[in-house]
């Protein structure tokens, strides 16, 4: 009699799960999701069970498998063998991106995905130092959704969206500063985020003109992303100058409470920006990537702009370079 050779459980479970995974953005999920409901359940029905009780036989059990893995691996096959794009995001960084990805850059990737037929994976991993030799260069993921124009380590599309530092105040505040010269920021605490041990550029411009005493570093990563605001709001600091797309996204949750005026200028002489322009970015000699992610701009900007302003993020117009105070 002829043994038919049969797919192990383990791999039907794999099978399963990524195909779940990879149908994330399907129009077929809700079948698919069906399909592997089924497929479980019956895995299930034929786990090992305690002693004395009744277990399925062994021919039973090989049809069983046999529809398991036709219920899984037919449908799957397409989604499965679509081309995958690796996008390399941090993990906890909202209201950029997170594991749960219900950022912003989250759901600008899903566009990317979507409009490329592509599927879409993610190597989580924050973006420090050393971070583009080691992932993005060395292969483990395709490209980053939000980087500075014209980053020297990578290839950049043109900006899709600029932003800036905004000082965010309490509405119901005497003083609502919008320059680090205004007189009245030297007797006010002022909120500034700490980057890898280090001020963000407003605490450098409120250091030269002697104001070291007045900055309160806030971490703004991970679970303390909105601590910074939430200081504003609770009136533990004065004001603060927080980088415009956190800010903007955590404001969201005072109501009516806060206010959030662009940093003037947006450089601050001899050359301290507060404005910058983002792109999508790529490996270096990956041009083909790069052009399709502009093509993808070029024709989707509507909706990138949609999502970024559904997320608060401050988006001010380009200007010419001496309009900007450079």
């Amino acid at each position: 009699m002829c043994r038919t050779e049969l797919p192990p459980v383990w791999l039907l479970h794999e099978l399963a799960q990524r195909y779940v995974r990879k149908s994330h953005d399907s129009a077929s999920k809700p079948d698919a999701f069906r399909e592997i409901l089924r497929a479980t359940e019956a895995l299930q029905d034929d786990r090992p069970v305690g002693r004395g009780a009744f277990r399925v036989s062994g021919s039973r059990r090989a049809i069983r498998i046999a529809s398991v893995a036709f219920a899984i691996i037919i449908p799957a096959l397409p989604v499965l063998a679509q081309p995958t794009l690796r996008v390399c995001a941090d993990p906890a960084n909202l209201p950029f991106s997170n594991r749960q990805q219900q950022g912003f850059e989250n759901r600008i990737a899903e566009l990317v995905a979507r409009d490329m037929h592509l599927s879409l994976s993610y190597q989580w991993q924050r973006m420090g130092r050393g971070f583009v030799r080691e992932y993005l260069s060395s292969g483990k993921c395709d490209m980053v959704v939000g980087i500075p124009a014209n980053y020297a380590q990578m290839l950049t599309t043109r900006p899709y969206y600029r932003s800036t530092y905004v000082f965010v105040s309490r509405r119901s505040a005497r003083v609502q500063p919008a320059s680090f010269n205004d007189p009245e920021l030297h007797s006010m605490k002022v909120g500034v985020q700490v980057l890898d041990d280090d001020y963000a550029p407003p605490g450098h411009a409120l250091a030269r003109r002697g104001m070291q005493a007045n900055i309160v570093g806030f971490d703004t990563t991970g679970s303390d992303a909105p601590s910074i605001i939430r200081a504003v709001a609770n009136r533990k600091v004065d004001t603060a100058i927080v980088w415009g797309p956190l800010a903007g996204y955590f404001a969201k949750r005072y109501p009516g409470r806060l206010t959030l005026t662009p940093v003037q200028p947006e450089v601050d002489p001899p050359g301290l920006p507060f404005t910058f322009a983002i792109s999508m970015g790529v490996r270096k000699g990956n041009a083909q990537l790069r052009d399709k992610l502009q093509q993808f701009l070029d024709h989707h900007h509507r909706e990138v702009e949609s999502i970024l302003r559904k997320y608060g993020v401050p988006l001010i117009e380009d200007r010419p370079a001496a309009a900007r105070g450079d």
